[in-house]
């Protein structure tokens, strides 16, 4: 049997930040995101526009796949909701506002970064918590 390896908050935060640069990179609100820069440069740098476009593809397939295995469906609206009721209680006490769409964009993005992050780690986490292996986790 292999060796187990220690799973803390580095691993969790490396996931994270990796699943956040591959959101943000995508698209936010500055003109510094593969979004933007497509729509300016479709015609004039259309196979460079399609390739990197491919690369964040391959990057969500990677994410989504191990969030979906890790946490399903179920998993992915409960978090959806729980950071969606936060941000409401967020709103209606005044510390964010509905006006602000930037804000509100970025706390977005962070979420939906925050939800592929636990993905990635979700494994890891329930182990520690549980002790309980997933199949994926047992040599053969």
């Amino acid at each position: 049997m292999r060796a187990q390896s220690r799973f803390g908050f580095s691993g969790f935060l490396t996931r994270w930040i990796f699943a956040q640069i591959l959101v943000l990179a995508t698209f936010n609100p500055t003109d510094y995101s593969y979004f933007r820069w497509a729509q300016n440069a479709f015609e004039t740098e259309l196979p460079l526009v399609i390739f990197l476009g491919v690369v964040l593809l391959i990057g969500y397939i990677i994410f989504l796949r191990a969030t979906l295995r890790s946490i399903g469906v179920i998993g992915i609206a409960l978090i959806t909701a729980l950071a969606g009721s936060l941000m409401w209680v967020l709103i209606d006490r005044g510390l964010l506002s509905l006006d602000n769409v930037d804000l509100l964009t970025w706390v977005g993005l962070i979420g939906v970064g925050l939800i592929l992050g636990l993905g990635m780690s979700w494994s890891h986490v329930r182990r520690m918590l549980s002790g309980q292996l997933d199949v994926d986790d047992v040599d053969g």
